[in-house]
């Protein structure tokens, strides 16, 4: 087996952070000692969300087995989704921050599964995966990450399930969705149909300049390359999408200094 020094674009501060959250864990559960100090388990498990490294690459370069690195990603995951604002904590801080208006889009993290497994099978992506909704800032920045529905299941009818219509309607703050959300009370979305008079068009090219920005926040989930095809089970889609989203907070806070 060969080894060889790498490196990952993450922050001092992002370390830091979950190495924190790690020592206040095991303090918390009396757990005396292990193979890996906090700040070896938060590189580990940086190194597989940020890189895609696997469990069997991670072992071998930190020198533990691949069980104790899926246990020790599984762990920390864990701990930094809890640290994930919930959906009516998120909105109240937009609110705060005095945003003109947000918005929601839907987007698929594969999964690795066969044809067989109809209910993860999106139709709009053509491939299986679980659907995630995001709420993002005109910017860009994410505002609250979802957990996990099946890929079949309609963006609008995740928004349904999520209940982020009543907490939009309870926040009172604009927010604009694709067509994807048409008929969705609360939202705005573009006008559809074919042969629409110029109005529509002019409106929904408008539309479209402000929700484009705002769309990147997607991106911004997908730069960490665990996400780009999950290879576990599909359910853990929700817990990563919310850890990703404290960590990507971490790196904006970092790069403003």
């Amino acid at each position: 087996m060969l080894f060889y020094r790498s490196a990952a674009s993450l922050s001092r501060r992002t370390l830091h952070f979950v190495a924190r959250l790690i020592r206040r864990h095991r303090r918390s559960i009396g757990s005396a000692w292990r193979k890996l100090d906090p700040s070896r388990q938060a590189l580990l498990v940086l190194a597989h969300l940020r890189k895609g490294e696997t469990f069997g690459d991670l072992g071998a370069g930190f020198e533990v087995s691949t069980t104790t690195a899926w246990r020790y990603v599984a762990e920390t995951v864990e701990l930094l989704a809890a640290e994930a604002p919930t959906l009516r904590a998120a909105l109240r801080q937009a609110r705060i921050d005095g945003h003109a208006y947000l918005i929601l889009d839907g987007t698929l993290i594969p999964i690795d599964r066969v044809a067989a497994d109809r209910p993860y099978y999106s139709g709009k992506h053509r491939r299986h995966g679980m659907n995630i909704q995001v709420i993002a800032t005109p910017d860009g920045d994410i505002v609250w990450v979802s957990g996990a529905l099946p890929g079949s299941v309609h963006d609008s009818k995740a928004a349904w399930i999520w209940q982020i219509l009543r907490e939009l309607e309870r926040c009172g703050l604009i927010v604009l969705a694709d067509k994807g959300y048409h008929g969705v009370g609360g939202l705005l979305t573009p006008y559809k149909g074919r042969g629409k008079p110029a109005s529509q068009k002019n409106a929904n090219r408008a539309h479209a300049r402000l929700r484009g920005r705002g769309e990147r926040a997607n991106a911004q989930l997908k730069t960490w390359k665990v996400l780009h095809k999950l290879r576990c089970c599909p359910h853990k889609a929700g817990p990563l999408a919310k850890a990703i989203h404290v960590l990507q907070d971490l790196e904006i806070q970092s790069a403003q200094g």
